[in-house]
């Protein structure tokens, strides 16, 4: 039988919790849930049967509900049972197969799975009454929708299609600056061994050398092709590197210049670990230290880069979008800081350890639907 969470506890929800939940109620589904829904710390979230194409992103607000707003934006409603192609450059919205009636105790948090930012497809969950994307509260009934934007490839997908992951959690989790650095201290958490630790969390820097040891000539990153074909969801490992990226390799200078609106891969410098008993997260980027948005899949799970889980030196891989002007990223620069949060028990499973993990002790990785 699933584990129930502890009353008093702050901390993430485990798999084993997460089931609680589907067990209760919680969480329900229009279809059955299927097994590898479950992730050690968070569910996966499945499309539904309808689309619509919209002229423009919107969120419900106070007392709405997205059902309302959507007859006011929506252009024309398209059929994802056989599957359908997503364009780039434009705005969808589906409704999920999967709905909330959580306690008034938990409250829930949404981010594209790791091959969704991968593919620069922008998603975001909306809820009714929402005034933010991919925040849901305590005690929240109702459906879930996802947004969805493909940026640089066209995509094909079709109801039970994932593109989003949601966690679960209790109270306020967050480690501050003091517990992060002791954590740090215990557990190795990145490789640097004097990180950058501060109350936005543990930085994060970028490798422009490769593993070359700096010389010239080693891979470094990928950016997107324009005019690509298009890309299958459901379908890994069925795509041509090079019909998509054009590779980057390590000039010996240290730096590359991000053209605006490109959209490129790359990693960290450092190489990153989540405990067993920890969540992580890569925030958004400070736009106050560069022009440019750094990973769209910001969950890291218990597990990743954990040596007895198969994921030592796992690296963090970075989605790159440059903003309105190019920009120069230097060997080194931090793009992004990770947060830590407890979890409130051990997942039954994790990253990279009875759960099957694409991009455990990854290093620069493209996403799962492209072959080795």
């Amino acid at each position: 039988m699933a584990a129930e969470p502890a009353a008093a506890a702050s901390g993430i929800f485990p798999d084993t919790y997460i089931a609680a939940l589907i067990s209760s109620g919680a969480v329900s589904a229009a279809l059955p849930f299927e097994d590898n829904q479950l992730q050690p710390a968070s569910l996966d979230l499945r499309l539904g049967a309808r689309a619509w194409r919209l002229r423009a992103s919107f969120l419900p607000g106070a007392e709405k509900t997205v059902a309302d707003r959507l007859e006011q934006v929506k252009l024309h409603e398209i059929d994802l049972q056989a599957g359908a192609v997503l364009e780039t450059g434009c705005v969808y919205l589906v409704r999920l197969l999967e709905e909330l009636a959580l306690p008034a105790t938990v409250s829930a948090a949404a981010n594209p799975k790791s091959s969704t930012g991968r593919l620069d497809v922008f998603t975001r969950i909306i809820a009714d009454g929402a005034r933010e994307f991919d925040k849901i509260p305590p005690a929240y009934h109702g459906p879930l929708y996802l947004e969805i934007s493909p940026r640089s490839f066209p995509i094909l997908v079709r109801s039970g299609s994932r593109l989003a992951q949601m966690r679960f959690q209790s109270g306020l989790t967050m480690l501050d600056s003091a517990a992060l650095r002791a954590l740090q201290s215990r557990e190795h958490l990145v490789s640097d061994e004097i990180p950058d630790i501060n109350s936005a969390g543990i930085a994060l820097s970028v490798d422009l050398q490769g593993d070359s040891g700096g010389r010239a000539g080693a891979l470094i990153g990928y950016r997107s092709k324009r005019l690509s074909p298009v890309i299958n969801i459901d379908k890994p490992a069925a795509c041509a590197i090079e019909d998509f990226w054009e590779p980057i390799y390590n000039r010996g200078s240290g730096q590359i210049v991000l053209d605006p609106n490109e959209f490129y891969i790359l990693a960290s410098r450092e190489a990153v670990h989540v405990p067993p008993l920890y969540a992580a997260e890569m925030r958004p980027f400070d736009p106050l230290v560069g022009e440019f948005r750094v990973h769209y899949a910001g969950f890291f799970d218990p597990g990743f880069g954990h040596d007895r889980a198969g994921g030592a030196g796992a690296r963090a891989v970075l989605e790159v979008r440059s903003h309105e002007v190019p920009f120069i990223l230097e060997h080194g620069q931090i793009i992004g800081r990770l947060v830590y949060e407890p979890m409130l028990a051990r997942p039954e499973k994790l990253y990279g350890a009875g759960v099957k993990s694409h991009y455990q002790a990854q290093k620069l990785k493209l996403s799962k639907h492209f072959k080795d």
